[in-house]
């Protein structure tokens, strides 16, 4: 079993660093909020009677940051312990908190716009009418789709249970209001010989594609996602040649900073053996001696949008006519792990989905195998 590594530092191409399973989540909340004040409801209150009746409206809005934003009025201070709820107490990830505090302060807005400054003042025709102006845009900011709009009002609803739990308020006005139903999209999954064509198009020439070359193979041969790849660092790989443990394995961070262990394939294992004999060291040599294991080329961190550009590069090499993202991998990786028969249960544990029922949707796609074989197979389907 691999040792645990302390916690990786940010590349300099402009890579996040990603929160490790034991590590304290960076967030700047000490001077967001004071949990003593926030959540103290005669506080709260005094706090509310000297502020303003009325924020002043979206368009006279400074560019403040969205902390300072929130710090500014009662209703943004009380998000802001959400927000740290969140962060310390449920160890969400970096970046799921700077999701949750982009949605949660466009509602802020759209209540400061609207002249309430209490939570208490908060009723179920605010939360109702936030949730028609996301959709039309309304609010001033621009209209979101079905899907991006029902995640806000996820974490509304959730903000509001959280200040009815925590007795800021004595109901949940957003109990009641439910998000709009996105349709089913089904993942976009790219067939066996386009992953090939793509892995085959990187060139091995260089110590760059070397890199790339190990990556995209890393991203298909295990299904990780990409923040998890570039948060990878070299302890957390497993590569030893001894047969009877059958395939290398790597120790890898989901979200939650949740830790799984996944099988390596071969391939994969030949390209980071290639990788990190001819093609890391030089890299190395140029960085400040971060454990991270794909370098860019001043020899930090490898950054996930940097790690999207390569998808791209290669798939135009290999002249793939459709729209090809780290993502796709990760999706072509557990269709065609179904296809070739592999139970949902493993395929949700490869993945590091919480539930059984994200994993099912990718049985959807391989309707058409099924049929496949149904024909091919029973006495009387023809």
């Amino acid at each position: 079993m691999p040792s645990n590594v302390p916690p990786s530092s940010a590349g300099t191409d402009g890579a996040q660093a990603v929160p490790r399973h034991n590590d304290t989540v960076e967030l700047d909340l000490s001077a967001q909020l004071n949990p003593t004040l926030v959540l103290d409801r005669a506080e709260l209150a005094a706090q509310e009677q000297a502020e303003m009746p009325k924020a002043p409206a979206p368009a006279a809005r400074s560019s403040r940051s969205a902390e300072e934003e929130l710090r500014s009025t009662a209703v943004g201070r009380a998000i802001g312990a959400y927000l740290q709820h969140m962060a310390v107490e449920r160890g969400l990830a970096r970046n799921t908190v700077d999701a949750y505090r982009r949605d949660l302060l466009r509602y802020a807005r759209f209540l400061a716009a609207g002249g309430r400054t209490s939570v208490t003042d908060i009723t179920r025709h605010d939360v109702t009418a936030f949730a028609r102006s996301i959709a039309e845009g309304s609010d001033g900011a621009s209209a979101l789709s079905v899907r991006s709009a029902a995640r806000t009002i996820v974490a509304v609803r959730g903000l509001h249970k959280f200040w009815a739990l925590e007795g800021l308020t004595e109901q949940d006005p957003a109990a009641d209001v439910h998000p709009p139903l996105p349709g089913k999209r089904l993942p976009k999954a790219i067939s066996v010989d386009e992953v090939t064509r793509i892995l085959e198009a990187v060139p091995l020439d260089t110590p760059t594609g070397l890199r790339d070359r190990a990556l995209l193979e890393f991203l298909y041969s295990t299904g990780a996602r990409i923040s998890e790849a570039v948060g990878l660092d070299i302890d957390d790989l497993s590569l030893e040649r001894i047969p009877a443990n059958g395939p290398d394995v790597v120790r890898l961070f989901g979200k939650g900073s949740k830790e799984r262990l996944v099988p390596l394939g071969s391939y994969a294992a030949r390209a980071l053996d290639e990788y990190l004999v001819r093609g890391r060291p030089g890299a190395a040599a140029k960085g400040k001696g971060t454990p991270a294991l794909f370098l860019n080329a001043r020899g930090g961190r490898l950054s996930r949008q940097s790690a999207w550009t390569i998808l791209k590069t290669a798939a135009e090499r290999a002249k793939i006519d459709r729209d090809v993202s780290p993502h796709t991998l990760r999706h072509s990786f557990a269709t065609h792990l179904l296809e070739g028969g592999a139970d949902v249960r493993v395929v949700q544990e490869l993945l590091g989905h919480a539930s059984v029922t994200t994993t099912q949707v990718y049985t959807l796609v391989t309707a058409d195998t099924l049929r496949e074989v149904y024909a091919a197979a029973h006495p009387r389907a023809l």
